[in-house]
């Protein structure tokens, strides 16, 4: 037996709850915090029976209104059984300290591989204006080649500030190193997101370089007339048989190397002299003799569309190799 004047305030309570039955118990069960079910939990553990004159009196020391019954038996295994048919397994083995709250999985992408993927100077503009804490702990998640990028971004001052604390850095707590990249998220990588605009000049240019050298000076005439944004950049990806000329050498040659006598040859039926000489000029001796051999045969029986594909086969190669870093183009309208 407890008796009565031994009973903590939890235990008090866990008694009044097993007299109320499960249906109420379990609805105001809901209303409690984790701290006080555990400690409701850890006083029904010690209750045994408790006499009914001691339960009327604990009634009303809580100014409630309880139907007349038989004094309480076995506490601890009603109060498990209320518990159990209220809260889930998970809840009531975190209140019992027998494992941790269930988590929800996070399904979020990482932070770090898509930051590494911006220009390093742009982080370095970032992390100048964060605590050098803050950035110690960002480079350290960092792929190490590309941290380094980022550090010599940095002003000396700084970069010292911040080595030192990446060497004196210690585990970061969970909940900070979440906080650190929900933050990248929202003022790094959304804004990167919101000002690369890149893949619709890429798009735009793809258009255009469809068009003649006429053609297209006119729509980038009318373009510029529209007050069009990044004209510039879509001008840098422009690019048509018609510039070759303005290539540097290497990069001719650099083109050149791959392609087909055949289509070399069918692309220069009827082109400019000096066009023809900025090809020619960037080809082996032997190749370039087979290509004014079937030249000097005129271009009779062969369509112009044929010979526009075969052009613009080429301009597509030069675009495809600048894009791969192979060779260096200038500005479609560099001339006009």
């Amino acid at each position: 037996m407890n008796p009565l004047s031994t009973l903590t305030r939890p235990q008090k309570a866990a008694a009044i709850l097993v007299a109320m039955g499960k249906p109420s118990a379990s609805r105001l069960l809901k209303f409690f915090k984790q701290d006080e079910l555990k400690a409701l939990i850890e006083g029904a553990r010690l209750l045994r029976t408790i006499p009914q004159a001691d339960l009327e009196r604990i009634v009303a020391e809580f100014e409630a209104e309880f139907t007349e019954g038989a004094g309480l038996l076995d506490s601890a295994d009603k109060m498990d059984t209320i518990l159990n048919e209220s809260l889930s397994p998970e809840e009531v083995n975190a209140l019992m300290g027998k494992g941790k709250p269930a988590v929800e999985k996070d399904t979020t992408p990482p932070v770090w591989p898509q930051l590494e993927k911006l220009e390093p100077a742009q982080i370095g503009t970032f992390l100048a204006n964060e605590h050098p804490q803050t950035s110690a702990m960002i480079l350290s998640n960092l792929a190490p080649g590309y941290a380094a990028s980022v550090v010599l971004t940095l002003e000396k001052p700084l970069r010292i500030e911040i080595i030192k604390r990446m060497m004196e850095l210690a585990i970061v707590p969970e909940a900070a190193t979440r906080l650190v990249e929900n933050q990248i998220r929202s003022r790094v990588l959304t804004e990167s997101a919101q000002k690369d605009t890149s893949a619709g000049q890429t798009r735009v240019a793809s258009v255009l370089n469809e068009l003649d050298k006429s053609q297209l000076e006119e729509v980038m005439s009318d373009l510029e007339e529209g007050g069009l944004s990044d004209l510039d950049a879509i001008r840098a990806r422009l690019f048509s048989f018609d510039d070759i000329p303005l290539m540097t050498q290497k990069a001719r040659v650099a083109l050149f190397d791959g392609l087909s006598t055949e289509l070399v040859t069918l692309a220069l039926r009827g082109t400019p002299l000096q066009i023809a000489e900025a090809v020619l000029s960037s080809i082996g001796a032997r190749s370039r003799r087979m290509i004014e051999s079937e030249l000097s045969q005129g271009s009779e029986g062969i369509q112009p569309a044929t010979i526009l594909q075969a052009r613009k086969t080429i301009a597509s190669t030069a675009l495809r190799m600048a894009n791969d870093g192979l060779l260096e183009l200038p500005s479609a309208l560099d001339a006009a």
